[in-house]
């Protein structure tokens, strides 16, 4: 089942009225941004002529060109205007769509926005209500204001990247983009608490995420741990828990919240209980005997296929899942029951699938009002929105 985009104006969306214009591109803006557009506000993607946002053309050859899956995945509910923001003309029309705009967002490097005259100093004396969002690698200040940030070196700079489950194991990049979806995220909700903090004040400010920042939030349980009581905590390294093959897939398990779990996936497996063996029989026994149990796990779970293993475990109320791969995740019936894919008209590339919001809301549900705009596709539209409010007398 795909999510109906064609429910657009069913009901009052959230952030309709809001207008958004937003600079941003590849990920952690771009979500930022089009989970507002989900909810109604008028996203104003501003590209550069000719090139428009690196996601359009840095993955390679596709048959949709600009308008690629990772380009599509980012940018649906947006309007695209081409402008050059070195040309007086074009830097008008930008300041005269401030006057205009309740949000402006940029993930560019610390100073672009300020050396082109669209810094937030520079905005707020055009419209003080302006929420100015910025999104960076590092922060805006600091040893790092001026290195590029990019998600993966996040991940290493901010210690998620050495954590791994055994330290035998080799360091690796996480595969999907953790930092610039949390900090995209974290933007979101930066943007709508200055929303409602300028309904109680009639001020916009300034609001800053990083991908530093986001991923040190991420791990707050585990810098807690080690902030005040000098210890590491790793989910990943639990000795009850982990990800073990079976003669057709993998099973991935976690042996916590229970009086003994230990006893009880002993049980399942068909073993002895360990859990009465003096070397496991507490969690710190276990924790330091911990590669013997994962053997002991190990070699039991490759003895029969993933569903026999699922179901012995579910009669002793021990968590476990299959690991799937993606396709049979977005073929599960779950995702179609959450309505997590939706389905919009084809294009000369072929289909147009892409992932939904993961925000359920009864009153005003998630629905594609536009595709993924073409490069420049309503520059046109959109200044001429703007010459009308000109001579309406709106623009101030």
């Amino acid at each position: 089942m795909a999510a109906d985009a064609g429910a657009a104006g069913a009901a009052p969306l959230p952030l309709e009225g809001v207008r958004v214009l937003d600079f941003t591109q590849v990920m952690m803006g771009p979500c930022c941004t089009q989970m507002l557009g989900d909810y109604g506000a008028d996203v104003i993607k501003i590209e550069r002529a000719g090139l428009g946002d690196i996601s359009r053309w840095s993955v390679g050859e596709d048959p949709d060109g600009g308008n690629n899956p990772v380009f599509a995945s980012l940018n649906r509910n947006k309007r695209s205007i081409t402008l050059d923001l070195k040309s007086e003309g074009d830097r008008t029309a930008v300041l005269r769509l401030v006057e205009t705009a309740d949000v402006v967002v940029n993930n560019f490097r610390p100073g672009v926005m300020e050396r082109i005259g669209l810094g937030y100093d520079d905005l707020r004396r055009i419209n003080p209500r302006i929420i100015y969002a910025v999104g960076t690698g590092f922060g805006l200040e600091g040893p790092y204001v001026r290195k590029g940030g990019q998600d993966v070196l996040a991940q290493a700079m901010s210690g998620a990247m050495e954590r791994r489950a055994d330290p035998a194991l080799p360091l690796t990049v996480y595969p999907t983009a953790l930092a610039d979806y949390a900090a995209g995220m974290h933007l979101m909700q930066g943007i709508l608490l200055a929303l409602l903090q300028r309904g109680r004040t009639g001020e916009g400010q300034q609001v800053a995420v990083s991908l530093y920042s986001s991923m040190l939030a991420m791990q707050m349980q585990e810098a807690a741990m080690w902030m005040m009581r000098g210890r590491e905590l790793n989910w990943a390294a639990m000795p009850l828990s982990g990800v073990f093959e079976t003669t057709d897939g993998a099973i991935v398990m976690v042996g916590a919240f229970k009086e003994n779990p230990l006893r009880d996936i002993c049980r399942a497996l068909g073993i002895d209980d360990l859990s009465a063996d003096a070397r496991y029989a507490t969690l710190e026994q276990q924790h330091a005997h911990r590669p013997a149990l994962q053997a002991i796990f190990r070699e039991s779970f490759a003895g029969d296929t993933t569903e026999h293993w699922l179901a012995r475990l579910g009669e002793v109320d021990i968590l476990c899942a299959p690991v799937k791969s993606l396709q049979a995740a977005l073929d599960d019936p779950q995702t179609a029951c959450n309505r997590m894919i939706v389905e919009l008209e084809p294009t000369a590339g072929g289909p147009v699938r892409l992932v939904a919001s993961p925000i359920d809301m009864s009153a005003s549900p998630f629905a594609v009002r536009r595709a993924p705009p073409r490069l420049g596709e309503h520059t046109d539209e959109v200044l001429a929105e703007v010459a009308a409010a000109a001579e309406d007398g709106c623009a101030a």
